[in-house]
């Protein structure tokens, strides 16, 4: 073999996520070589060929690049004031129903530049990006009118940003407070005038079903619509009060239904008998103080789990997907194997994506470096049992070292 780009070498463990290679794919000593942006070669060290840029890997645990699910990145706007209103006892869906939460985003976001937008969503990958993810979510939603929602739209797909990304269209958040009258004309109007222009640009179309935001009936109307223009479809799920939007999620094929603390059986069997990825978002439960998702139920069923930060604002300032998957295991019951394929492969399937989050012939030239906290052997485990903290030590994206 000629000299490759880029050799990352001998990795003390790699986890390559890899189908048929146990559940991690756990590797010791393990090199890993890219050329013209594919991975191009994986094996033991002894046996790797010449580079003309060297990572060294030794005393590292290596991931493919971590893959963030669900996030809010794209907003301006504080929400400092309310978390100390519901450090106090006001409810989240409280302020919401006052004209709070995201509407006060909704009115920031409007109002915001496209290069001040553009400068917070940078600055936001970026940060997830020193910390191994090379794939994010983000979506829309907090400008809820057809001129700010395509413009968040054109940002996110008109410029290269520090990690990949899949934009989703989620205009069906709130309702916006000029339609608060007439929830319905809003539903009409994102299906007539909205969804038609932003199918040329979004991946994704997304509906937040729930208390004070949109009924089943209004979510299967927007995600049918969406399907029917070549859209992939999410749903916010059983979050604040059961609605069934996760059994509609598996009837429709949606890629994933998202939070699900309160899933009901009916739910969890709709689930399982489809596709739909479970998104798991911690941190969101942690903030909103909610029940766990009925994980035992999810696993018994086969439904595959993903583990996400729902970063935003409000609900869920959490800018760590490594400490997201160690919440996962603490107040959720996910094994660690369960929390890191959660946070790699599986997250890859939730949006559709089967190349993300593994390494091998066919996947992403995505590899992220960790050095395990001090006086930790080289164990994928520390990762998780230690919460916070881990940067990554070098970034490989589209097999170019980044970080």
């Amino acid at each position: 073999m000629d000299a490759v780009d880029l050799l990352v070498q001998d990795i003390g463990e790699l986890l390559t996520m890899a189908e048929g290679e146990g559940p991690l794919g756990v590797r010791r000593g393990t090199s890993v070589a890219f050329t013209g942006g594919e991975l191009v070669w994986l094996g033991p060290a002894e046996q790797a060929p010449r580079a003309r840029e060297v990572v060294d890997g030794r005393g590292c645990v290596g991931l493919p690049g971590l893959v963030d699910a669900h996030t809010h990145s794209l907003f301006a706007g504080s929400r400092a004031g309310e978390f100390q209103r519901r450090l106090g006892g006001t409810s989240y869906s409280t302020i919401l129903e006052e004209g709070g939460g995201i509407l006060s985003n909704v009115r920031a976001t409007r109002a915001a530049s496209d290069e001040e937008l553009a400068a917070s969503l940078s600055g936001r990958l970026q940060h997830f990006l020193e910390q191994g993810v090379t794939h994010v979510e983000v979506k829309t939603g907090y400008a809820l009118d057809l001129e700010h929602e395509l413009r968040c739209l054109r940002l996110l797909t008109g410029r290269r940003w520090p990690t990949r990304v899949s934009p989703t269209f989620l205009g069906a958040h709130t309702v916006p407070a000029e339609w608060r009258p007439d929830r319905r004309g809003y539903v009409g109007f994102l299906i007539a005038e909205v969804l038609p222009q932003v199918a040329v640009l979004a991946e994704f179309v997304d509906v937040y079903c729930d208390r004070g935001a949109f009924t089943l009936e209004d979510t299967r109307s927007i995600l049918e619509a969406g399907l029917a223009l070549g859209l992939k479809g999410r749903v916010h799920a059983e979050q604040v009060q059961h609605t069934g939007a996760a059994a509609l999620a598996a009837e429709l094929g949606c890629t994933s239904a998202d939070h699900l603390e309160r899933l009901d059986e009916a739910g969890v069997a709709a689930m399982g008998a489809s596709e739909t990825v479970a998104v798991l978002l911690p941190g969101a439960m942690l903030y909103l103080k909610d029940p766990p998702p009925p994980v035992a139920a999810l696993r018994e069923a086969g439904v595959p789990l993903a583990v996400a930060t729902d970063f935003n604002p409000g609900s869920s300032p959490v800018r760590s997907l490594l400490a997201c998957a160690t919440l996962s295991c603490l107040t959720m019951g996910l094994s660690v194997e369960e929390a890191l394929l959660g946070i790699t492969r599986v997250a890859g399937r939730a949006l559709g994506r089967p190349e993300l989050g593994w390494l091998g012939p066919g996947s992403t030239a995505d590899l992220a470096l960790f050095r395990p906290p001090p006086g930790e052997p080289v164990c994928h485990a520390s990762l998780v049992q230690y919460l916070g903290g881990h940067r990554a030590e070098a970034v490989v994206r589209d097999g170019l070292r980044v970080v």
